[in-house]
């Protein structure tokens, strides 16, 4: 399920990305497919060696054409082990909401992407998110939970004054909003309630067979329900002297 559309962040083979805060990867996947040189980066160790083997799966499989390249390796969003300007292109999806020094991570993002690169970054949604918050304290109220919701607004704001230019917006995962309420409301860890079940089981069958009647309803809901927002921007290439 990917949160980032790459029509609107487009990569070339060979370019050199960075899924900063990768979790399982599903983002990294996609760049590698697409012949990226990917680094896959999150402080959690597990998820790491998860993403490595499935990274490993996928060269074996000859999922990602010759060329492409791709690695996970564990770090710290705030000092990011690599030289200035190393990167093409940087997705951070869904981890600002959960750093406290949010403006710290966007400087470490800016330092390592080239003048002229891009950025995807991707946030839960202010709406839907305050729903959640709103239904269930267990929610956010957690080690490594959600510490802040961001709006639209201030969220372009954090990337302007990192020095970023935004240059689209859109929302996604409508669908996926329903399913956060219900879990809020029935428990956050209650998964054995029947409507969590059911609209698991719904949200399973749109990511494998993807029918054209919930893509083309999400897509119609975006706009309203869409669980994260999604900004992209780039960096200035620099003046000339």
């Amino acid at each position: 399920m990917l949160t980032v559309d790459f029509t609107r962040f487009p990569l070339a083979p060979g370019d050199r990305v960075l899924d900063l805060g990768c979790g399982a990867g599903r983002h990294a996947f996609e760049c590698y497919r697409r012949g990226a040189h990917v680094v896959a980066l999150d402080r959690d160790g597990a998820e790491v060696a998860t993403t490595a083997r499935w990274l490993a799966a996928m060269r074996e499989a000859g999922e990602a054409p010759t060329g492409a390249a791709a690695l996970a390796v564990e770090g710290d969003a705030l000092a990011l082990p690599f030289p200035d300007d190393s990167f093409d292109a940087l997705i951070v999806s869904e981890i600002m909401e959960h750093i406290p020094d949010d403006k710290g991570l966007l400087a470490e993002a800016v330092r390592v992407l080239r003048p002229g690169g891009r950025i995807a970054v991707t946030v839960p949604r202010y709406g839907p998110e305050r729903v959640c918050w709103a239904l269930s304290d267990a929610y956010h109220q957690v080690e490594g939970g959600h510490i802040r919701i961001y709006r639209a607004d201030e969220l372009l704001a954090r990337l302007t004054e990192a020095g970023l230019r935004p240059y689209g917006t859109h929302h996604a995962h409508a669908l996926h909003a329903p399913y956060w309420w219900l879990k809020c409301a029935l428990g956050v860890d209650n998964d054995t309630a029947l409507p969590v079940r059911a609209y698991h089981k719904l949200l399973v069958w749109d990511l494998m067979k993807r029918p054209l009647a919930t893509r083309a309803a999400e897509s119609l809901l975006n706009p309203v329900l869409g669980k994260s927002f999604v900004a992209y921007a780039t960096k200035p290439r620099l003046g000339r002297a």
